[in-house]
């Protein structure tokens, strides 16, 4: 029998948790519980048997299910399975009644998702505190629920936005790909080859040359502060100080009676670093390695300004990595660079590059380094020239680091061929 509590239900906070299912074969049990749940405010079906139980919860779409452990036909455990197996936009709160108390019991009705257990006979305080409980989680489960959907929605609003910055970033890679026209061009019998590979979109590495059509043609390398866009901005304004397309811009370049000339690379980083560090509100600074060619006598002065050290590869097989290190440009105001001087003869090469290369991190968590570096150089074939070395050399580079073949940070390079064309 049923005992019904002598005060109004009013606990449940929820107050739209209102449709409740009794299940149960017995016609007195059924309206005894419906007739307490109608005074506690609640909305009502009752159902005879599980089978038309479940035909109810297609159209009431109940929030709490009482159901009878013990029917003829589908008994409560397998009714609840049933219905935890049909699609919901909500959770439903299952009950089961029983007369059981055995542990095993217990059990099984867990595993057939019920919620709670009511035990005959049915105190009305008692399951007034059980739907109280169950008002609660489903309070919570909605409110997740609504939580998930707003969530959805800024997830699909990032998305959008997402796409369109990642098609911008696109765009962008293809500029900043501009800004190295070509990847190779020919200086007298000398030849200059380019290399750029971005971790990113876009990235801070540049590499360049350029010349005033006579025998002298400068080389660059450089590498800006960080990654990404605000990098790949500072890298696209210093290209604008190093291009041969605008002389009257070129910090490389001074204008004298006779034409253009080429300054010392010290004052060239001298004057470069002045520009960088006069950006107001800009923190970040750039290595470089920026070398001046005499295409007729091979004398090639260079700034190594924080930059790796140029590797010089004599056609005799020597090799030798240059310079003695020196500021970053755009760190310190006023900082002044020094120049290093080399004679190239016909075959010799020079291969300015960023840390890139000697700073990737192997798979035993070392950097290749250097002498790396050097190893890899020097396994590249000799047919190798041009363009298809750098390729070769960055290939190489992917091949080393096996698993670990995506870069942390921006690759480049600049290779003179000297005398070999």
């Amino acid at each position: 029998m049923f005992q019904d509590a002598p005060f109004a239900f009013a606990d449940v906070q929820a107050s739209h948790l209102r449709r409740v299912l009794v299940v149960d074969d017995s016609r007195a049990q059924r309206r005894i519980l419906t007739l307490m749940l109608g005074r506690w405010g609640f909305d009502v079906a009752e159902a005879e048997n599980a089978e038309a139980g479940l035909e109810i919860c297609d159209r009431f779409h109940p929030d709490f299910i009482i159901s009878d452990w013990m029917m003829p036909g589908m008994t409560g455990p397998e009714f609840c399975a049933r219905f935890r197996a049909h699609q919901r936009d909500a959770y439903g709160y299952f009950i089961l009644l029983t007369s059981k108390s055995e542990k095993a019991a217990v059990a099984s009705g867990l595993e057939s998702g019920a919620d709670d257990f009511l035990t005959k006979p049915v105190h009305g305080d008692e399951l007034r505190a059980r739907i109280n409980a169950g008002a609660r989680i489903l309070s919570m489960e909605q409110e997740l629920r609504a939580k998930n959907t707003v969530i959805a929605d800024t997830l699909a609003e990032l998305q959008a936005v997402h796409a369109v910055i990642d098609k911008d970033l696109q765009q962008a890679r293809v500029l900043q790909r501009s800004l190295m026209p070509v990847r190779s061009a020919e200086y007298g019998n000398s030849r200059v080859s380019l290399l750029l590979k971005s971790c990113g979109h876009v990235g801070g590495d540049l590499a360049g040359m350029f010349s005033l059509g006579k025998a002298d043609f400068g080389l660059f390398s450089l590498d800006v502060s960080g990654h990404g866009i605000t990098s790949a901005m500072m890298t696209a304004r210093v290209s604008g100080y190093l291009s041969s397309d605008y002389p009257n811009e070129n910090l490389a370049l001074k204008y004298t009676p006779d034409g253009y000339i080429f300054r010392p690379p010290r004052d060239v980083a001298a004057r470069l670093n002045a520009r960088v560090v006069g950006q107001e509100g800009v923190s970040e600074y750039l290595t470089m390695a920026y070398a001046h060619v005499d295409q007729d006598t091979g004398l090639v002065r260079f700034v190594q300004a924080g930059h790796p050290p140029p590797l010089l590869l004599r056609r005799d097989g020597r090799t030798e990595f240059l310079g003695v290190g020196g500021l970053p440009i755009g760190l310190i105001e006023n900082a002044t660079f020094g120049d290093h001087t080399i004679h190239l003869e016909a075959g010799d090469r020079l291969l300015l590059y960023t840390d890139g290369f000697t700073e990737a991190c192997l798979s035993d968590g070392t950097m290749l380094e250097e002498d790396g570096f050097l190893a890899l150089v020097l396994s590249i074939p000799e047919k190798h020239r041009g363009p298809k070395f750098l390729d070769a050399l960055y290939e190489a580079l992917q091949k080393k680091l096996g698993d670990r073949a995506e870069f942390d940070d921006d690759i480049s390079a600049a290779l003179l061929e000297y005398g070999e064309v």
